[in-house]
C-alpha cells in the first residue's frame, strides 16, 4: 500500500494550531474550571491555560506583523521560538507553568525544522517526548494521576507508533487516543480527583490542546464528549479575613519572572523548596518564569530579588477570597474596529476597546475595559465571534474580583450598537442584558471585504482582488464592485423583514459612493430607514445591520 502524502510544515501550521487550541480552550474554559480540585480548588485551571495559549499566539502575531513590514515570510523557527516565549511569558498557574514547558519541548523541536520540510512521524514523536520531559522537569515533586501523567502517556504511545513504523497521522492520532486513556485514569490516581468524580484539569485542558494538534494535521474538527463538570468544589475557609486552604496547605501563590544565572536559579530553588509547595521553575538562560505555593509570600519575593531582578510579580490569595468592590452602577465594554465606531460608542458612555486589523483584543486589554467603566455591573459587547471566547476569559476574571459581568454574544458592531441602543441604566442588570440580548438577536448583520487569496466558498470560487459579500458569517455574494455587493447582501437581509438598515463605511470606502448606495437602498425598500455610520474600520469597506 502506498504511503499517505507527507504532511508539510510551515510557520502557518504552528500558528494554525495554536489559533485551533486557544479556540478550542476557551469553548472548554468553563468546564475545565468547573475539573479543578488539585492541588488547590480553585476554579481556574482552564482560565490559566486559555491565558497561557492567548499569550502564545499574540506573540505569533508579531511574528508575522514584523515579516510582513518587512515584506519578508514568517519562517517556521522564528514563529516556534516566539510561540515558545509567548508562553512562558504569559503563564499563568500550575497548569499553565506546565502547559508553557509543554509548548516549550514541542518547539524547541519543530524549531529545528524548515519551512516547507516534510513533519514526519519521528518528529512528532521527539516533539511529544521532549514536551513530557520539559513538563516533568519543570516540577520540584512530580505527581502522578495530573497533567504530567497525561503528557508522557501520549509521548510513549507516539513513541511506539513511531517504531512500529506508522504514518505522521497515526502517530498522532495514537497520542491522542493514549491522551484520552491517560486522563480517564487520573480519577482514580488522586483521592481529591476520586472524591470529586472528576478527571484532572490540566490534564483535561492537555487533551483539549493535543486535539487541536490532531484537526489541523488531518484538516477534519471531530466532536469530543465535553469534559465532566460535575465537581463539587469546598469552600474556602477565612480565618480573621484572610484566607487559607485546608489542611493548613500553603495560602498564597506567587508566580514571577526572574534574569539570573542558571547557579542563581538553582539557589532560589532551594530557598522556595523550603518555604512552600507546588514549587515550579520554568526557562532558559535569559529568563525564568517561577510558581510556588508558600505561606509567606514576601519570604518567596525577597528570595528572588536575592539572585536576580523581578518582573510581573503576582501573588494570589489559595483561593481567592471575594468581597464586592466599593463600587455601583453599571458599564458598558464594547469591542470596536475603527475610530468612528469607538467615538460613537463613548458619546453612548460605553469603554471602547479596539482591535486591531486581524488581531483580536486580548484577555487583559478587555479585563482593563471592564476596569475603566468603574462600575460594579458590567456588559461585554464583544462585536466579533473571534472575541466571544476572550470576552468571556475577561468577564470571569472580573467575576473572581466581585464584578457582576455579563458577555452578550454579539457578533458584529451592529449587533453592539443595537443592543447600546435599547439599554436602560435605570433597570435591573438582568432585565437590561435580557433586552439588549434580545436586541442583538433582532439584527441580522452583514459585511462586505476583500479576497486576500483564491478560495473556494459557500457562493463559489473567488480569486485575490474579488469583493465578497457576507450574511450572518457566510460568504453569499461575488463581484468586483464594493457598492453592487453590498447593496445585494443588504438586500439578502432585508428580504427577511425589518424597519432599519445600518450601513458602516470603512476607511476604503469613499463617501459619495456610500452615500449613493444608502440612495440606492432608499428606493429598493421605501418602508425601510437607511442609517449611514462613518466607521472608518480597516479591511471591511460596509458593515450592514437589519433590524
Amino acid at each position: 500500500m502506498a504511503a499517505p502524502p507527507a504532511t508539510r510544515l510551515h510557520a502557518l501550521a504552528v500558528q494554525a494550531w495554536a489559533e485551533a487550541s486557544l479556540a478550542a480552550l476557551g469553548e472548554e474554559r468553563v468546564a475545565i474550571d468547573a475539573l479543578n480540585v488539585f492541588p488547590v480548588p480553585d476554579g481556574d485551571t482552564g482560565t490559566n491555560m486559555f491565558l497561557t495559549v492567548e499569550s502564545a499566539c499574540a506573540a505569533i502575531d508579531d511574528v508575522f506583523d514584523v515579516a510582513e513590514a518587512e515584506g519578508t515570510r514568517a519562517q517556521t523557527s522564528d514563529v516556534a521560538a516566539a510561540m515558545a516565549r509567548g508562553a512562558l511569558l504569559g503563564a499563568r498557574g500550575n497548569s499553565g507553568v506546565i502547559l508553557a514547558q509543554i509548548v516549550r519541548g514541542v518547539a524547541g523541536v519543530l524549531g529545528e525544522t524548515a519551512d516547507g520540510d516534510a513533519l514526519t512521524a519521528e518528529i512528532v514523536g521527539r516533539a511529544l517526548r521532549a514536551a513530557s520531559d520539559e513538563a516533568y522537569a519543570a516540577v520540584s515533586h512530580p505527581v502522578e494521576g495530573t497533567i504530567l501523567s497525561v503528557a508522557r502517556a501520549a509521548a510513549e504511545s507516539a513513541e511506539r507508533a513511531v517504531a512500529a513504523e506508522e504514518g505522521t497521522v497515526s502517530v498522532i492520532e495514537s497520542a491522542v487516543s493514549a491522551a484520552h486513556a491517560a486522563l480517564a485514569l487520573t480519577t482514580d490516581q488522586l483521592p481529591a480527583l476520586r472524591e470529586a468524580g472528576v478527571v484532572d484539569a490540566g490534564g483535561q485542558g492537555l487533551v483539549v490542546v493535543y486535539d487541536a494538534l490532531l484537526d489541523v494535521v488531518t484538516g477534519v474538527r471531530r466532536r469530543r464528549a465535553r469534559p465532566d463538570s460535575r465537581a463539587k468544589l469546598p469552600a474556602p475557609h477565612v480565618v480573621h479575613g484572610a484566607p487559607v486552604t485546608a489542611a493548613g496547605e500553603p495560602s498564597y501563590e506567587v508566580m514571577y519572572l526572574i534574569g539570573a544565572t542558571a547557579e542563581g536559579v538553582a539557589r532560589l530553588r532551594g530557598a522556595l523548596e523550603s518555604l512552600g509547595n507546588s514549587l515550579m521553575v520554568t526557562g532558559d538562560a535569559e529568563l525564568w518564569n517561577v510558581h510556588v505555593h508558600v505561606h509567606d509570600a514576601g519570604a518567596a519575593i525577597e528570595a528572588g530579588l536575592a539572585v536576580g531582578a523581578l518582573e510581573r510579580i503576582r501573588v494570589t490569595y489559595l483561593p481567592e477570597a471575594t468581597s464586592t468592590p466599593p463600587l455601583s452602577g453599571r458599564g458598558l465594554v464594547v469591542v470596536t474596529h475603527g475610530p468612528g465606531t469607538a467615538a460613537l460608542v463613548a458619546e453612548y458612555g460605553a469603554v471602547a476597546v479596539p482591535a486591531r486589523p486581524r488581531r483580536r483584543p486580548s484577555t487583559a486589554e478587555l479585563l482593563d475595559g471592564i476596569h475603566r467603566t468603574g462600575s460594579a455591573e458590567v456588559v461585554m459587547l464583544p462585536s466579533d465571534s473571534d472575541s466571544l471566547a476572550v470576552a468571556e476569559a475577561a468577564a470571569e476574571q472580573a467575576r473572581s474580583e466581585g464584578l457582576r459581568v455579563s458577555v452578550i454574544p454579539a457578533r458584529s458592531i451592529v449587533q453592539s450598537l443595537a443592543a447600546i441602543a435599547v439599554h436602560d441604566s435605570g433597570a435591573r442588570f438582568d432585565d437590561a442584558v435580557v433586552a439588549m440580548t434580545r436586541a442583538v438577536g433582532a439584527t441580522r448583520y452583514g459585511a462586505v471585504t476583500i479576497a486576500s487569496k483564491d478560495a473556494l466558498t459557500t457562493a463559489g470560487p473567488c480569486q485575490v482582488g474579488d469583493v465578497l459579500g457576507l450574511a450572518e458569517g457566510d460568504i453569499v455574494e461575488i463581484g468586483s464592485d464594493v457598492a453592487q455587493v453590498a447593496g445585494a447582501v443588504a438586500d439578502r437581509l432585508v428580504g427577511g423583514g425589518g424597519e432599519l438598515v445600518t450601513l458602516v463605511r470603512g476607511q476604503e470606502l469613499d463617501a459619495q459612493i456610500a452615500d449613493a448606495l444608502v440612495e440606492t437602498l432608499q428606493r429598493h425598500h421605501p418602508g425601510v430607514d437607511v442609517v449611514l455610520i462613518d466607521g472608518g474600520q480597516p479591511l471591511w469597506p460596509v458593515i450592514v445591520g437589519v433590524e
